[in-house]
Parts: C-alpha cells; structure tokens; sequence
C-alpha cells in the first residue's frame, strides 16, 4: 500500500510545475503590462519602465519561472504587487474561508446525494425513484451562480434567515461561522451533491443485481438490510473517484460564489488579482489550489486503492 501510494504521489508532483508554468506563459501574452498598472493612472514611460526592472518583468519568462521556483522551495512566494503582503501571508489568512466553503459543499452533496440515492434503490423503479433521477437531472444543468443568488433572495434577502453576505471564523462562534456558510455551501454543493446522487444510485442498482445480492434477499433478508449492511460498501468505491473529480470544481466554482456572498476567500482574491495584474498573488492562488487538489486526489488514489486491490497491482 506504502509503495502504490508513494507511485501516486510521485506521479502528481509534476503538476505542481507545470500548471505555474502555463500561468506564467498565459500571462507573457496577456493584454496588459502590470507595471503600467502599478505606475498609477497617466504613467510616464520612464516610471513604466524602472517599474518594470524592478520586478523583473523584462527578463524571459523561462528564468523568471526558476527564479520563482527557487523563491518558492525557500518558502518565499513573494510580495504583493497591490497590498504589499507577502503572498503567503494573504492567501494563508484567507483560505480559511475558501476550505470552510468547500467543506459545507462538499459535506452538503455527500450527506444529501447519499440520501437520495439510498431513497431511490429502496423504492427502485417507483415514483420515487423517478423523482429523484429528475430531481439530479435538473440540479446538474441549473448554474450555480444563478441558485446561488436565488438562494440569497430568498432566504437572506426575503425570509431573513441566514447572513446575506460575508463570513465570521470560527473563533467568532460555531454558528456565526456556519450561518454565513449554509447558503454559499448549498450553492456550490447542489452540482456534486446531483452527480452523487446519479453515480451512487447507478452503482447500487449494478451492485443488487450481483449473485450473492440475490442470494442474500432469498434467504429472507429485508431490502433495506441488503441495501445497507451488503451493498453500499461495493457502490461508494466508483463514488470516491467521483469525489476526487468534483473538489476541483468545487475549487473552481468558489470563485464566483465568494464574489456573490461578498467573501474573502482565494476566488476572490484571484479575481482581484487578475484585475490588477498582481503577478506573485496569482501565481500564489494557483500554487495553493494546484496543492490542494493534487493533495485530495492523492487521498482519493489510496482510498481507490484500499477499496479495490486490484488498483494497487
């Protein structure tokens, strides 16, 4: 298991280099030149151009990616070019907000995709059962960004139940934290908590169709007993990888959430950092969520392999 997990890790460390290095080519030939930005609003082609020999823009971008990668093994992802933050400091401060976020999404779409996968097999081929499939069906074509302002009309805006936008930490009080979380979290969850549904309710149906599922119900036992005690173990392997896939777009889908809900999480720190150019910050932002998702697909390789031997040969 040690020597399948260290293959798995090995095999992602790459990406780690190679996904900055694009971000550094994309933006070389992106309209814009960040030191023009940072010159104010009617620079001098003089000050444009000590800016930009004292960030180094001038020099290639293939040596200003290893200087950037030597930078980063020194634990430096370097200053701000905005707020004059080192980089580490920003993204670390908030990406408390972003994990909080996906962790409800996340947390959301497993508990309620569960659920209704397990609905849908015990009543298989009823009304129930065609209830949730349309149910999933809908929930995966309906945009995120637009439920989540539904959600935020509705139950912030009209009923007043939950904080409209923002976000308290933890420290400030289990619920504060949450409230301001169940909203976005529905939001961002309804997508992956839809493709659960789907996925575990197709590998159920595969999985009671087997020999000893079947032998298992003629001796007498309950539908339910079956579903639960020999079946749902066999039908969350293909649901793990399903999982692994959807933390990137949860990741992914932050970005406009945060911007929706007002949060100071890393999507939006990566949106305001696209808009001012700020080089290092998102260099940083796509260091972080490289990390992260490499990390949760690491987890979800060993768990596969734990699940499925057959994987680890």
């Amino acid at each position: 298991m040690l020597r399948y997990a260290g293959r798995r890790l090995l095999a992602a460390i790459p990406l780690l280099f190679v996904v900055p290095l694009l971000v550094f080519v994309l933006i070389e030939f992106a309209p814009g030149d960040p030191a023009a930005v940072l010159a104010g609003d009617e620079p001098t082609p003089e000050r444009v151009e000590a800016i930009r020999e004292e960030l180094n823009l001038n020099d290639p971008v293939l040596l200003r990616y290893l200087m950037w990668i030597g930078d980063v093994v020194r634990g430096d992802l370097g200053t701000s070019f905005l707020s004059d933050q080192t980089v580490t400091e920003l993204l670390t401060r908030r990406m408390a907000t972003t994990m909080s976020l996906v962790l409800v999404a996340m947390i959301f779409a497993v508990v309620l995709g569960t659920i209704l996968a397990l609905v849908a097999t015990l009543r298989s081929g009823g009304i129930v059962d065609r209830v949730v499939n349309w149910f999933a069906s809908i929930s995966i074509a309906i945009p995120g960004f637009w439920f989540g302002l539904v959600l935020a009309s509705v139950f912030a805006v009209g009923l007043q139940m939950f904080p409209a936008f923002g976000y308290q930490p933890l420290s400030a009080g289990f619920w504060p934290w949450l409230s301001h979380l169940i909203l976005p979290g529905i939001a961002l969850g309804l997508l992956p908590a839809a493709e659960v549904t789907l996925q575990l309710r197709s590998a159920l149906g595969q999985v009671m169709k087997t020999d000893y599922i079947l032998n298992a119900e003629a001796k007498g036992l309950s539908r339910a007993s079956v579903v639960f005690k020999h079946s749902l173990k066999n039908a969350c392997i293909p649901v793990i990888t399903v999982l692994g896939f959807r933390v990137a777009e949860v990741l992914a889908g932050s970005v406009t959430i945060e911007m929706i809900y007002n949060m100071p999480g890393l999507g939006r720190t990566a949106v305001e950092a696209v808009q001012g150019r700020d080089v290092p910050v998102l260099l940083g932002f796509v260091l972080f969520s490289t990390t992260i998702v490499v990390l949760v697909n690491l987890i979800v390789d060993i768990s596969y392999g734990y699940f499925n031997p057959k994987v680890r040969s």
